[in-house]
Parts: C-alpha cells; sequence; structure tokens
C-alpha cells in the first residue's frame, strides 16, 4: 500500500476517537479504521467502500421478510410484487439519506436525535427503536430456529435457546476487524443468492405477469385488508427502522478525508454500495414471493404460510428434489446474517441515545433474551402455528416503529443548519416527505382495520 494511503488508513482513526463537538464517535473501535483510497480506478474506490450497504440489506432479506413474502405468494399469487418493489426503492432513499446524515455530520442518527431532541422526546424514540430491534431480532430467533428444526431435526425451542450462542460469533468477527464481519455478511449473502436463483429456474414464472404485478399496482392491495395486512408487514419486514440507524453509523467505518470534497466523495460511493446491495435485496424478496406464488397459489395450497408447510411442498410441487434442502439452507444463511445487523444496531442505539456502553456480549445477550422468551411461551403453548402466526406480527410491529425513525431522518438531512451544503435538494425533500407519509398512512390505515376486526 503506498504510504498516502497508509497515512490515511490510520490518522483518521486517532483524529476521530473524540468528534469535533465533544462526542465519542459512532462505534468507536472500528471508526475510520478502514482505508480508502484517493487515486486509482472507480472501481478500487467503490470496492473500498463496499460492505456497508451489504449489511444494512442483510435487513432487508431477514427471516421475517420469509413469512410476509410467503404467505402475500400463496395467498395473492404475485399481486403484491409491487408493494416488494415500492418497499426497496423506498429504503434505497432512506438509506442513502442514513449514509449522508452520518458522512456529513459525523453523527449517527441517535446521537443526531439526542444532540438536537429534548429527553423526553429522545426516551421516546429510543424505546420505539429498542422495540423495533427486538421484533427484528424475533424473527431471527424463529426463523434460525426452524431452519435447525429443519435441517437437523433439533425442536424448535432448543433451537431458539442455541441461537443465544450468535453473540460469540459476532465478538470474534469483529475482533478480527470490521472487514472480515462484512466478509462473513457477504458470504452468506452469496448462498441466499445462490439457492433461490436455483429456486426461481425450477418454479420457471411467467416473465410478462411478474413484470406486470411488479410495475403496475392492483386496487386490491388497499381495499382488501386481508391483502393490505400483509402488504405492511412486507414494508415493515423490508425498510427496517434500525437499519437506518445502522447505516448512519458503519459508513464512518472508512478512513475517508474529514474534508467537504472528502465527504462528497464518500457520500457518492456509499450510495452506491447501498443501492447496489438493496438491488440484490430487491432479487430475494421478489424471488419468495415468486416461488411461494408458483408453487401454492392456484394449486390448492394458498393457505401455505408457515416454513415448515412451504419446506415440506417446494420439492414435490416445483418437481426439484432439493428445491427444499435449498430453502432452509438460505433461511439458516438469513438467521445467521441478521444476528449481526441486530447486534451493532442495539449497540449504536443504546450508545447514541443513551451514552450507555456496556459489553457487546452482554447487549446482545440481553437482546436475544427478550425475543427467546416469547417465542419459548409461544412455541409451547401453541406449536408452530404460533410461530408463524408471531413471525408475521412481528413486522407489523416493525412498520409501526418506521415513523420514529424515518421523521427524524428527513428532518435532519433537510436542515441546512444542520447539515450545511449537503442537505438534501427540495426535490428529494418531496420525496423523502411522500415516502413518511405514505408510511404513516398506511399505518394508520391497518391500526383503523385491526381496531374495527376487534
Amino acid at each position: 500500500m503506498p504510504e498516502a494511503e497508509a497515512t490515511l488508513s490510520v490518522r483518521p482513526a486517532r483524529h476521530f476517537l473524540q468528534h469535533e463537538n465533544g462526542e465519542r464517535p459512532s462505534l468507536s473501535e472500528v471508526h475510520a479504521t478502514i482505508a480508502v483510497p484517493t487515486t486509482g480506478s472507480w472501481l478500487r474506490r467503490l470496492f473500498a467502500f463496499m460492505g456497508p450497504g451489504y449489511m444494512i440489506s442483510v435487513g432487508y432479506m431477514d427471516p421475517g421478510n420469509w413469512a410476509t413474502d410467503l404467505a402475500g405468494g400463496a395467498q395473492f399469487g404475485y399481486t403484491l410484487l409491487f408493494v416488494i418493489m415500492l418497499s426497496n426503492l423506498m429504503a434505497i432513499l432512506l438509506q442513502a439519506l442514513s449514509a449522508r446524515l452520518g458522512i456529513a455530520t459525523g453523527r449517527d442518527l441517535a446521537q443526531a436525535c439526542r444532540a438536537y431532541y429534548p429527553r423526553p422526546v429522545n426516551y421516546l424514540l429510543w424505546f420505539a427503536c429498542e422495540l423495533a430491534i427486538i421484533a427484528c431480532d424475533l424473527a431471527e430467533v424463529i426463523g434460525t430456529a426452524i431452519a435447525l428444526n429443519l435441517l437437523f431435526g433439533i425442536p424448535l425451542i432448543g433451537g431458539a435457546l442455541l441461537t443465544a450462542l450468535d453473540a460469540f460469533l459476532v465478538l470474534l468477527l469483529m475482533n478480527k476487524g470490521f472487514r472480515y464481519l462484512e466478509a462473513f455478511v457477504i458470504a452468506l449473502l452469496i448462498i441466499i443468492f445462490g439457492c433461490f436463483a436455483i429456486q426461481v429456474f425450477a418454479a420457471a414464472p411467467p416473465p410478462g405477469t411478474i413484470l406486470h404485478s411488479m410495475f403496475v399496482p392492483s386496487s386490491q392491495i388497499v381495499t382488501n385488508p386481508a391483502m393490505l395486512y400483509i402488504a405492511i408487514g412486507i414494508i415493515g419486514a423490508t425498510v427496517m427502522p434500525h437499519n437506518l440507524y445502522l447505516h448512519s453509523s458503519i459508513v464512518q467505518t472508512r478512513a475517508y478525508e474529514r474534508t467537504d470534497a472528502g465527504k462528497r466523495e464518500a457520500i457518492k460511493w456509499a450510495t452506491t454500495d447501498s443501492t447496489i446491495a438493496l438491488i440484490l435485496a430487491l432479487f430475494v424478496n421478489a424471488s419468495i414471493l415468486i416461488v411461494a406464488a408458483a408453487a401454492f397459489h392456484g394449486t390448492g395450497h394458498e393457505d401455505v404460510a408457515e416454513i415448515g408447510q412451504a419446506y415440506e411442498l417446494l420439492s414435490p410441487l416445483l418437481g426439484l428434489g432439493i428445491a427444499s434442502v435449498l430453502f432452509a439452507v438460505a433461511l439458516l444463511a438469513s438467521g445467521l446474517n441478521s444476528t449481526v445487523t441486530a447486534t451493532l444496531a442495539g449497540q449504536i442505539v443504546m450508545e447514541g441515545f443513551l451514552h450507555l456502553r456496556m459489553p457487546q456480549w452482554a447487549r446482545r445477550l440481553l437482546t436475544r433474551g427478550l425475543a427467546i422468551i416469547p417465542v419459548v411461551v409461544v412455541t409451547a403453548i401453541y406449536g408452530e402455528k404460533g410461530t408463524a402466526e408471531l413471525l408475521v406480527f412481528s413486522q407489523v410491529i416493525l412498520s409501526m416503529q418506521l415513523p420514529f425513525a424515518v421523521v427524524p431522518l428527513v428532518m435532519f438531512v433537510s436542515d441546512r443548519k444542520k447539515m450545511g451544503s449537503f442537505a438534501i435538494s427540495r426535490g428529494i425533500v418531496v420525496l423523502a416527505w411522500v415516502v413518511a407519509l405514505l408510511i404513516l398512512v398506511l399505518n394508520f390505515k391497518l391500526l383503523y382495520d385491526t381496531i374495527l376486526g376487534f
């Protein structure tokens, strides 16, 4: 490595241990530790920034997505592909804004909230975000436990308890360096992508129907309460509230120059990284729904909503003996991968909002414990069907927490006093608020329908 590059990768890590406003930097143990070349090809510079986008993309294809996508495909065919496409476009915009906030201000979203909001508001936002992380962790526990059960015959309760051990996996990777953590995530993403590519090929869905469903919305999405419930779950499972906190932090692991020019360059590459990664997430999410629609919708299996049912039926219905195994392997990889993002997000949120630091293993076991308890209780009382319903419900909870992350993010990145020349343009401000209002309206609609149902 040239001497100038080596200097760039080390000096910021020491210099920014104390933030310019007196704050400790986000994820200080890995802050500005990854070298960024200032010269060379665009591919070389993009590669230096590749990683954070793939880490946040994990949250967009975690086990929670599987439940909502399976139910949506089995019940309504390809109709909800439009919701998956819309959700991913919203995610691309919001994650780009999150990366911009972190790079431009040197604060993650939690730190920005603590700096500018009154204490009661901060506590409310922190509590909402913790609920979202627990809901996400709930999905990971259920998904991983189901995958262990399908592949190795481990009982659901035993599998749920085993997921507590993944705290040590994250610690091991973090201690080796942030690039090792990113490499682990990307390796598992490749496995997930490969598994679903084979299943989609075996399903042989009609391309014309898929394209039409993906780009042309159906009025039934809003008028049909059952379809709306799953649509909200898809949005909640796709646009992850804690990912907005996570992304604003981990983009700062790069040792880019902390000048206006350096920040603009970093924002460009970080946005490119996350956009490419979320296109991969779009393929995975769409593939789950497409495989479910091709295998179950119109074949007398429209009631398939449980991952275990899908596992048993996929191979015979698709005519591919290995389809069910690929499905379970991808689910296990998804569950393992999601533990990384939940761990880091939990640390970022707790440190940012409360300035409370605790060992990573303790933080991880605390969050995972809060997720394991309801899974064990529901599994013991209601069995696999109860865990399937809990999985979908966890995604609706996630969707309910979205405004508590989206609204502050849009307010910050559109404020020139806080962002300076990095504030987003008026057109992007309008688009961001449209996304935020759409999320709010859909959530209120779901609440209204739920109350009427009771």
